[in-house]
C-alpha cells in the first residue's frame, strides 16, 4: 500500500508536472500569432511581448478572458524574465536579437520567456502540492517522511548530503521534495 509520501511523490512526477506544462507552453507558443520574424521599434518590441506574456499565462493557466490586460504589469513580468535568461539588462540584449534576428532572434526569445514561465507555473503547482501534503502530517510522520525519503532515494542523492546522519536532506526537507522531480527527470534523461 503507498504511502503518503508515495502519493505525494507521484502526484509530482515530472510526467504530471514539468512535462505536462512543458507540452501546454509549447501549445501555447505554437498558437500565438506572430505577424514577422523581426521587431525593429521599441514600442512595438514592448507591446509584442506584454501580448505574448498574456497568451502563455491564458493558455497554460488556463485563465479565461477574464484576466485583466495590463501590459504594464505583464511587460514588467517580461523584463524580470529576460534578465534572468541574459543577465542584466537582458530585456535590451533580447530587442537586440528580435531587431536583427542573430542569436535565433525572435523565437528563441519567446522560447525563453514561455519557458521560464512553464518553469515557474510547474515549480509553483509542486510547491502548492508539498505545502498540502506537509501540512497534513502530524509531528511524527514530518520526521519519519524524510527517513522514508532517504530509505527510498538516497542512494540517488549526492554523498555530500546523505553524509553524516543525512542531516542536511532532514533539515531542508521540503527542499528536497521540491527538487525531487527535477531529480527524476534528470534520471530518466539519462536512461534515454
Amino acid at each position: 500500500m503507498p504511502t503518503k509520501l508515495d502519493m505525494l511523490l507521484q502526484s509530482i512526477d515530472p510526467t504530471r508536472t514539468l512535462d505536462k506544462v512543458a507540452g501546454d507552453v509549447d501549445r501555447a507558443i505554437n498558437s500565438f500569432s506572430m505577424r514577422r520574424a523581426l521587431i525593429s521599434a521599441w514600442d512595438e518590441y514592448v507591446s509584442f511581448f506584454a501580448d505574448f506574456y498574456r497568451h502563455i499565462e491564458t493558455v497554460v493557466l488556463r485563465v479565461s478572458g477574464g484576466s485583466p490586460n495590463n501590459r504594464e504589469f505583464q511587460w514588467g513580468q517580461c523584463i524580470r524574465l529576460l534578465n534572468k535568461a541574459f543577465g542584466p539588462s537582458g530585456y535590451k540584449a533580447a530587442f537586440e536579437m528580435v531587431r536583427t534576428g542573430k542569436e535565433g532572434g525572435l523565437y528563441r526569445v519567446l522560447k525563453t520567456v514561455a519557458d521560464l514561465m512553464g518553469e515557474q507555473y510547474a515549480q509553483n503547482e509542486i510547491a502548492a502540492r508539498i505545502s498540502y501534503y506537509w501540512d497534513g502530517l502530524t509531528l511524527d510522520e514530518k520526521l519519519a517522511a524524510s527517513d522514508e525519503y532517504l530509505r527510498k532515494y538516497g542512494h540517488l542523492l549526492p554523498g555530500e548530503l546523505v553524509g553524516a546522519s543525512a542531516a542536511r536532506i532532514r533539515a531542508e526537507f521540503l527542499k528536497v521534495l521540491e527538487e525531487h522531480p527535477k531529480m527524476i527527470q534528470r534520471m530518466r534523461q539519462i536512461g534515454r
